[in-house]
């Protein structure tokens, strides 16, 4: 009898720890197309999805979880910026500075260096409204200690700061001009915010936030894409991890005290049952949920494709002072 309780028992902690993260909130509508997704709500309660591909994709829905609607590209002819990469953009990030909306993007080739950030600019966000003004001077070149991709515009203290990076020494910020389509400073001053130190340095789209006295740096850990054609060994996929400082720029230590410089992170959610490789991640305060988490991920039980990828969200928690979901 004792034996067999507690062989209930632990048969019990298994299951809690293995189903420890909640499943996704429904989404309805196209939840697919949804690959490195940026979510903004406008003045009249429309919500906007942007997500990589051609000249990046634009949904809109009447709330978070939809019903999303699909309908068009933001730059049909894809970037100024002349490099490898500029009709197929990538990793898009949107923000409202004063009456203007700011969709930053990326231009690159997959598992190269040859990238950069640009920037195009819409005061309604509609199809066939967004001007190119293309590069913002964050720029990578083979060879180069960074790669140009996946940034994230963050305020803080009256200035604003992009957040970039993806392998090759991982993450950094660099402060931008208070109208933020430049750097505000040399490229070469960009601040180091986090790094993986064993090969391959699998870290990438970083995503700043400030909550309460703490401002937390968001990232994805592990192999993003191409699930179906060569699926990573278990753990190795995308998972979305955190640390945190006092300071915009660091230095951000993760839950257990570890440096994000060295490798550190907090997951905050990784693949569970038919929930598989969460990343590309960002947050918005939601007028009806609250602060929510939203990324996108694998369903098992449809297809491990890249366009088979769904948009996720689930509310977020601050309260022990570590976000989790």
């Amino acid at each position: 009898m004792y034996f067999a309780l507690l062989i209930s028992l632990v048969t019990s902690v298994v299951s809690i720890t293995a189903y420890a993260y909640p499943k996704p909130l429904s989404c309805s509508g196209i939840c697919t197309n949804a690959h490195d997704p940026s979510l903004i709500r406008r003045d009249d309660g429309t919500y906007f999805r942007f997500s990589t591909g051609g000249g990046i994709q634009i949904h809109t829905a009447p709330s978070v979880q939809g019903p999303w609607a699909y309908n068009s590209s933001a730059l049909h002819h894809g970037s100024k910026i002349d490099k490898p990469g500029n009709q197929d953009l990538w990793a898009p990030d949107v923000a409202k500075v004063g009456s203007t909306y700011y969709l930053y993007y990326s231009v690159g080739s997959f598992s190269s260096q040859d990238s950069a950030i640009g920037v195009a600019t819409s005061n309604t966000m509609e199809v066939n409204s967004w001007t190119d003004l293309g590069t913002i001077g964050v720029e990578s070149t083979a060879g180069s200690d960074y790669n140009a991709i996946d940034g994230n515009l963050q305020s803080a203290n009256g200035k604003f700061y992009m957040n970039f990076g993806s392998f090759w020494s991982d993450l950094f910020q660099i402060e931008m001009n208070p109208t933020p389509t430049m750097i505000a400073e040399a490229f070469t001053s960009a601040t180091q915010v986090a790094f993986v130190p064993t090969p391959p340095q699998a870290q990438e789209a970083a995503f700043g936030y400030q909550h309460g006295e703490f401002y937390y740096l968001f990232f994805s850990v592990g192999s993003c894409c191409r699930y179906d054609v060569a699926k990573p060994a278990a753990g190795d996929e995308y998972k979305i991890q955190t640390c945190r400082s006092t300071s915009v720029s660091g230095p951000f230590v993760d839950k257990s005290g570890k440096s994000c410089l060295r490798g550190g992170g907090t997951t905050v959610l990784e693949s569970h049952d038919w929930f598989y490789g969460p990343g590309g991640q960002g947050i918005i305060n939601d007028h009806t949920l609250g602060l929510v988490l939203y990324y996108h991920y694998v369903d098992t039980r449809i297809g491990y494709s890249d366009a088979q990828k769904q948009f996720g969200v689930n509310k977020l928690d601050f309260s022990s002072g570590w976000p989790c979901v």
